[in-house]
Formats: structure tokens, sequence, C-alpha cells
């Protein structure tokens, strides 16, 4: 095990940021620094060799796929460093064991009809859009108190049902310049740092998403049990948590599925006599509405990483793209385009999208509503990847 941990390691040697996460052993992080710089063919053979000798390896099935799959993905991440053409559907397959496909423009046309149903009145769609997000804006000086206010809110729900360690907490920061809306910083110990971006406008509507993503019961919470279950347990693999890998997708599909598993329908006017306790006026239901609404856009965003690299669009034309069917701004557009042409990003869109759909699909499978609790507490504390879903 150790020799995957220094393997997972050494990327972040290649690119910082590889590794999103690590509370294992500080000595063997600073082993792996001090070392000479990795050559990236040499990670994607070491990757391969310890794929192979798995089935000797003598560990339980889940541990062992598991680990075969993120070997998989880390082998494809070493030859991309050592710059071997792979084309993006076989990027994304080899990172994240799913396959992906353009969506049905149908299914986005669909989407702007019941969100003209939401948002009735005169003038283009778009515009009556850009007029709903300018009045959701969060006052930049409200930002911390509703983000602490939500915070706690869905921190005594999730304690009750998904109980974590007394001392686990989180921190929450505002930064600058970043590809993304937010991020959670898990640091061990029960503690993640949570940041949220300050170029984007934060909104009424998707703050309690945002918190429950990052934070209860999405990131924080993953982190939280895991650490104090599978990794308490002897399962040293799970103090190392890698960027382009399976792990990812999983752990961003519970995330965006986070709210709608702690809060459920209704989450409108649970947010809304939050938001009336702070002195700001929020349409729950309205709001609910409209995001059930746009749930068919989920894909436009993994479209248009497919037409900058697998077609090879110019980044011109994917703006526009996204800003006719995401009904977004140019100023949005041009955010996502940034995360979208990031090296070490460009592919990641995909565990949003595919973890959705592949989480959501199993979560409704579920029986009744204790099924379906059970189901989101083993995403939350069990080593499963996509495979294992697909097969339940």
């Amino acid at each position: 095990m150790t020799e995957y941990l220094r393997l997972g390691l050494a990327f972040d040697r290649l690119e910082d940021g590889f590794v999103d996460a690590f509370t294992g052993d500080p000595a063997l992080r600073r082993e792996v620094q001090n070392a000479p710089a990795p050559e990236p063919r040499q990670l994607a053979r070491k990757a391969a060799e310890l794929r192979a000798a798995l089935p000797d390896a003598g560990l339980a099935a889940d541990r062992t796929e598991f680990l075969d799959v993120h070997l998989r993905a880390l082998e494809c991440s070493g030859r991309k460093f050592a710059g071997d053409e792979i084309g993006f559907v076989d990027e994304v397959r080899a990172y994240f064991d799913v396959d992906i496909a353009p969506g049905d423009v149908e299914d986005y046309r669909d989407a702007h009809r019941q969100m003209d149903e939401v948002l009735a009145g005169a003038g283009p769609l778009a515009e009556r859009v850009a007029a709903h997000r300018k009045a959701d804006e969060i006052p930049p000086e409200r930002l911390s108190a509703c983000v602490e206010a939500f915070s706690s809110a869905l921190r005594e729900l999730v304690r009750d049902r998904y109980p974590l360690p007394d001392h686990e907490h989180v921190t929450y920061e505002v930064v600058g310049d970043k590809p993304w809306s937010g991020f959670n910083y898990y640091l061990g110990n029960y503690h993640s740092k949570v940041a949220i971006n300050s170029d984007l406008k934060q909104h009424m509507t998707i703050l309690p998403t945002l918190i429950a993503h990052e934070s209860y019961p999405g990131h924080h919470t993953e982190h939280c049990r895991k650490e104090a279950g599978l990794v308490a347990a002897g399962q040293a693999e799970q103090t190392l948590f890698l960027v382009n890998t399976p792990q990812c997708l999983m752990a961003e599909g519970l995330a965006d599925l986070a709210l709608r598993s702690i809060v459920g329908p209704g989450w409108g006017k649970w947010a809304q006599e939050i938001y009336a306790d702070l002195g700001l006026r929020f349409d729950g239901e309205r709001a609910e509405r409209l995001s059930e609404a746009s749930a068919n856009l989920l894909g436009v965003r993994q479209d248009a990483a497919l037409l900058l690299h697998d077609r090879h669009r110019d980044e011109t034309e994917v703006a526009e793209f996204l800003q006719t069917w995401n009904l977004t701004t140019p100023e949005r557009a041009r955010q996502s385009l940034r995360f979208l042409s990031s090296p070490l990003w460009r592919a990641y869109i995909s565990t949003y999208v595919e973890g959705y759909r592949l989480l959501g699909g199993w979560l409704d499978r579920a029986v009744d509503a204790d099924d379906r609790a059970d189901r989101f507490r083993r995403l939350l504390d069990e080593p499963l990847t996509p495979g294992a879903i697909r097969r339940d």
C-alpha cells in the first residue's frame, strides 16, 4: 500500500494540486517531495506494474477493485504528462470509469420550455433568467452570515442522521482568481477549509447546494466518515485523494446530491425560512421549481468540453454554445471555459455530470426513504467505484 501512496504523491511533483488531500504519514510525503523529480513515463509504468500485482496482494475484493481503477487512472495521467496523444473520450474513461457522449439538444430545449413557464413574462428567456439571477444575488456584505447559517443548519441535520466526530469542523474563507465556485481542502483530523470564490456572484438559490456540496453532507462529511471508518480500519489508500480518478466522480456525484439527500423535496421553503431569519427575501418554491426545470441542462458543460477537446472547436464557438444553452452571461461562460481549458481540470466536468447521473439513478432505485438514506450512507462510508454502482 505504501507504493500506491508514494506513486500518487509523486504526481503532485508533476502538477501542483494533483493531490487533493493526503492525511497519511507526513514523513512519507516529505520523502516523496525531497526525492529526485519523477519522470512521467516512469510513473505510468509503475502504475501498470502495481495494477498487475493486485490479484496476488491478498486484499479484499472491494479494495482490489478500488485500487485497480485508480491505478488505471494514474497510468493514463502518467502517459498524458509524458505527452502521449490520448483521445478525450478515452481519457475520461480511463480517469473516471465512465463513457461519455454528447447530450440531446431536445433535452435542452425542453428545459428552456419549462424554465419559460416558471419565469413567465415578456422578453427573451435569457433576459428573464439574467434578471432573475441578478435579483437572486447575495449582497457581498451578507455572504459570510449566509454561509454560517446554512452550514449550521445542515450540520445539525447531518449529525442527527450520519453521526460525526464531536470535534469535526469546517472553516470558511473567501478567495479570488480561481476556476471554480467553491473548493473543499480536507486537512485531516476531521477539519476542512472551504474556499468560496469571490470572482463569481453568489446566489441565494445556489448557496444551500454549495454548502451541502462542500461540507454537510458532501465532501467534508465523506472525508470525516471515511477517516473515522476505513482509515481507522487500516485502509491506508483512503488517506490519499487524487484528482482525475474514479474517487472524484464518486465524491462529486455524492456532493451534488447532498442537499437533495439531506433535506429532500421542499428544500426551497426550508431555505426561505433561513434567509428570512437573516432579513433576506427568497421565494423558495419558485427557486425549487426553476431548479427542477433546469435539470435537463446538466450535460451542457460536458458537451462544451467535447466540443473543445474532442471536436477541437475554437473557444469563441464553445463560449457561444454555453451562453445559448446554459442561458449564461459571457462572464460566466468565460469562467466555465477557464475550467474546461485547464490542463489539470479539463476532463473534470464529467465527474459532476456523470457522477450525478450514475449515483442519482442508483439512489432513486431505493425502495423507500430509509433505503435511500442507507444508500447515501454507503456512499459516505464505503470504497465504492462507478463499476460497483453499475453492478448493484
